[in-house]
């Protein structure tokens, strides 16, 4: 690394020793450390943990009450709005460490101040004559800390505007001055202009570290109200503060990023320094791998959407840019030992995941890689048309083939046309993406009425939640609150009217979760009600929905609640079951599997899951075997009632889109699972019994659904497949390990056969060469040779026209025949034939269009074809007429 800096001073650092002397700094001032919270925040209004703060931002709005009022961390982050700065700036990057330190209520300025002052000056060793520090306007209190606590001069504290000073967390809500430290690197980083000083956008006054003053609350009127409580929200960049303690020009050349653009640079052949395009490519590379790492440790899997899509997105520049490199082949596989190496200590997620991180960048870089060279031929062929046409703008519609057929994201379409100086037609793109979604659409329709949710809403609010009885009692007695028949609510309904019911409290579990709402019966004195499906159409209010059979039903009275009990168990069964497979998937598979959906039945479990290959017949066998086993051990399911944020803390399983209440139910197999869920089990594992996957698909990009069945439906299942085996054995012979060897004979018996049918038909076929080429209609030079078949293949037309070819120099061919229910068309021409204008791809297009198909090709061969096999004896006459028309033509 080249050492730049003129500060002899500071004593240089790795990295790893700066993250932990900051973090051990203020775990002596009584922060509690907390480990770096995941990538993906528990925050719908962000895709990353974007800063330090995020993690913590309940408590700064005042929704939840911190466990500590002291706090610091180091935490991963990902950004990516100025993805197309990475590489190109020395400070640019989309995963980076920001070291902070808050204050819940706790210490305020007089604090915060001087203590990022001691770190920086006594601890890191900087020189505090190279030291500034930016306030906001008004910031008086501000600037006395700095002046008296500190000592900082009045010519080295520097009062800015809103745009730079005033931190706030939306248009109302917590917010606050901050204060930023600046480090002078020193002429030799200046931009040379007259005016560079603080402020300036150039790298010699270098932002280090904001400090943010929580102290106000604003409010729609934008008045500002002092808080009771104040808070500190604090953020260093650890490659910022690398850089200047090692003395470097950048980022880039601290320890954090050197061995990975070192073993980049090996990789494809440069030196590091001698070339700026090969520079920023393997800068580009090394920041994109960093990220893409950690994305993957912390569970995100390449996809078409959200945090997937960015994942995706970093995966294939990284890609791209180790082309313009010069690296034809994968590589990035060769640069993660190195990351690990680096970051390894303290993120243990990169090891423990390595595995899942090296599939999953392994397969995104193949399928990408087989896929760039045709995109960017076309796109090259795009650009180079632009260049000769005037315009400069690439059609959204090329854009939007090279996203949906050639993988490239929108944003690499956009920055590789910007580099030949093109912009890219967006609203076009846009409009073409619109449509795909509407015909994804349009098979999906919209099922409650307006009227029918107003209602329910309105019972929801009136009637509050129905209580559950179901977790310990198949019946129960309950009062008929409300009767709703065809959207509208009634007093009372008779027999044959089909109604949804509510009552005061009900044994039926109501559809929520993937579990399947109960069936069963309302039973009073000479009153039946059949339950086809029990329901929740608003809030917690269950409905019965179903069909009176005896008797009639008024508001207010009592009636017996009575599940279909045999259902629920096998329901129940197969509950549970899908829990232990979610297990066993993470076992296999990695702890990347995290549920995206589910649907339990009586009949079968499916199970969504993040994954990003099919299972192998072993790894389906290996989750079988760890299930099952779970089976025999017979292990007690408990369920324990508990505080959402202590089952958290316990490491329980949670859908992360799922949004919980405060108390929550976990289903625990001990020993082996631990999961929230709100559904209905078994009591023991041995309850489940026999387990079968019985299908593996993908239904999205890095998206799995297993398919399993449980307890009698799975011994059922196995029942019919022995049945099935028997048969066979039966008709084929031998025994059932037989059973394959007799099959695949049976296979090839029947492909010799074929092979014999087919060469005895071409033999008949060829056999009439002679006869074909004597009976060519003579068009000027040419001799057009056509022939209708009733059974020949594509291949074998085409032999029999290299025949004909070989016995007429100057052969102008169309042979037609039937192939699977279409007619199918071969259009030839000879060498000769082609000098003199002949044209088969032409002849076979109308052709084809005059029979109602399509087809196209080469001067010297076309093909094409037809559903209408009525159509097949015209071929001929028609050939002649439009050959000839286009010879005359």
């Amino acid at each position: 690394m080249c050492s730049v800096s003129s500060d002899k001073s500071i004593k240089w650092r790795s990295s790893g020793e700066l993250r932990e002397m900051f973090l051990l700094f203020f775990e002596r001032l009584g922060s509690k450390r907390y480990q770096s919270f995941p990538l993906v925040p528990d925050d719908p209004t962000l895709l990353f943990t974007v800063a330090g703060m995020v993690p913590f931002k309940p408590y700064f709005l005042g929704l939840r009450t911190p466990e500590v009022t002291r706090a610091t961390t180091s935490q991963k982050c990902v950004r990516t709005n100025d993805i197309e700065n990475v590489g190109r700036t020395a400070r640019h990057h989309t995963f980076f460490e920001m070291l902070g330190n808050f204050s819940f209520g706790d210490y305020f300025k007089k604090e915060a101040i001087p203590w990022a002052w001691e770190f920086l000056t006594v601890d890191v060793g900087l020189d505090p004559d190279r030291l500034y520090a930016t306030i906001y306007l008004d910031d008086d209190e501000a600037h006395d800390m700095w002046k008296t606590l500190v000592g900082l001069p009045d010519n080295k504290i520097y009062r800015l505007g809103e745009d730079d000073n005033f931190w706030a967390a939306g248009p109302t809500g917590p917010c606050g001055p901050c204060s930023e430290i600046i480090y002078d690197q020193g002429p030799e980083f200046s931009c040379g202009s007259p005016d560079c000083g603080v402020g300036c956008s150039c790298d010699r006054y270098l932002e280090i570290w904001n400090l943010v003053f929580m102290q106000y609350s604003r409010d729609e009127t934008a008045k500002l109200t002092p808080l009771p409580k104040k808070n500190i929200d604090t953020g260093m960049g650890l490659e910022r503060l690398s850089s200047v303690v090692q003395r470097v020009k950048g980022d880039f050349e601290t320890d954090l990023f050197q061995p990975i653009i070192s073993k980049a640079s090996q990789i494809a052949g440069i030196r590091y320094g001698e070339n700026s395009a090969n520079d920023m490519a393997v800068r580009v590379i090394s920041d994109h791998l960093r990220a893409s790492a950690f994305m993957i440790a912390d569970g995100i899997l390449p996809s078409n959407e959200g945090q997937g899509y960015v994942l995706r997105r970093l995966i294939r520049r990284s890609v791209r840019y180790g082309r313009l490199a010069g690296v034809e082949r994968p590589f990035l596989l060769e640069l993660l030992p190195v990351v690990n190496e680096i970051m390894g200590d303290p993120y243990v997620e990169l090891i423990e995941q390595r595995k899942t991180i090296e599939q999953v960048i392994f397969m995104e870089e193949e399928r990408f890689s087989r896929t760039l060279s045709q995109g960017m031929d076309l796109l090259d062929g795009e650009l180079k048309g632009l260049k000769g046409s005037g315009s400069d703008k690439l059609s959204g519609e090329v854009a939007f083939m090279l996203h949906d057929t050639y993988g490239f994201p929108l944003e690499l379409t956009e920055e590789i046309s910007s580099e030949a100086g093109f912009t890219v037609g967006r609203d076009e793109f846009d409009l073409c993406m619109e449509r795909q979604r509407n015909r994804a659409r349009a098979s999906s329709k919209q099922s409650s009425a307006v009227v029918e949710k107003n209602v329910f809403t309105e019972l929801a609010d009136r009637l509050g939640a129905t209580r559950f009885d179901g977790y310990d009692s198949a019946r129960s007695e309950g009062t008929v609150e409300a009767i709703i028949k065809d959207g509208v609510e009634v007093e009372t309904i008779s027999a044959g009217d089909s109604a949804r019911i509510i009552l005061s409290r009900t044994p039926f579990y109501a559809e929520r979760g993937g579990q399947v709402g109960d069936k069963g019966a309302l039973l009073a004195a000479g009153v039946r009600f059949d339950v086809e499906d029990a329901s929740r159409p608003s809030g917690d209010i269950v409905t019965h929905d179903g069909v009176l059979t005896e008797g009639g039903i008024r508001v207010g009275i009592t009636v017996e609640a009575s599940i279909d009990e045999e259902r629920r168990n096998a329901i129940k069964r197969h509950h549970t079951a899908t829990h232990m497979l979610h297990e066993a998937l993470c076992r296999v598979l990695g702890s990347h599997v995290r549920q995206a959906g589910s649907m339990v039945t009586p009949m079968f479990l499916r199970f969504d899951f993040n994954h990003f290959s099919p299972l192998s017949p072993d790894e389906i066998a290996e989750v079988e075997r760890i299930v099952y086993s779970e089976v025999l051990a017979a292990r007690t399911v408990l369920t324990h009632v508990m505080g959402y944020a202590e089952a958290r803390k316990m490491g329980v399983k949670a859908l992360f889109e799922e949004k919980y209440g405060d108390i929550v139910r976990v289903l625990e197999i001990p020993g082996f699972s631990r999961e929230l869920c709100g559904g209905t089990h078994v009591g023991n594992t041995g309850e489940v019994g026999l387990i079968k996957i019985t299908r593996d698909e993908g239904i999205g990009s890095g998206i799995r659904r297993v398919s399993a069945v449980a307890g009698a439906v799975a011994l059922d299942m196995f029942q019919a497949a022995g049945r099935t085996l028997r048969r066979l054995t039966d008709i084929l012979g031998g025994d059932a390990d037989s059973l394959a060897r007799r099959a695949e004979d049976l296979l090839n018996e029947q492909k010799t056969l074929e092979r014999k049918n087919q060469d005895i038909a071409l033999r008949g076929i060829l056999g009439n060469v002679e006869r074909q080429v004597k009976n060519a209609v003579r068009i000027g030079n040419f001799a057009l040779v056509t022939g209708v078949f009733e059974e020949a293949s594509r291949d074998m037309l085409r032999q029999l026209g290299d025949r004909i070819k070989t016995a007429e120099k100057n052969a102008v061919i169309l042979l037609g025949s039937l192939e699977n229910g279409q007619v199918i068309l071969t259009g030839m021409a000879s060498d000769e034939a082609v000098k003199g204008g002949a044209h088969a791809g032409n002849l076979v297009r109308d052709l084809a269009q005059a029979i109602g198909g399509s087809g196209g090709g080469r001067p010297s061969i076309g093909q094409g074809g037809s559903k209408d096999t009525h159509r097949l004896s015209e071929v001929s006459a028609l050939a002649e007429r439009i050959f000839r028309d286009q010879i005359e033509g």
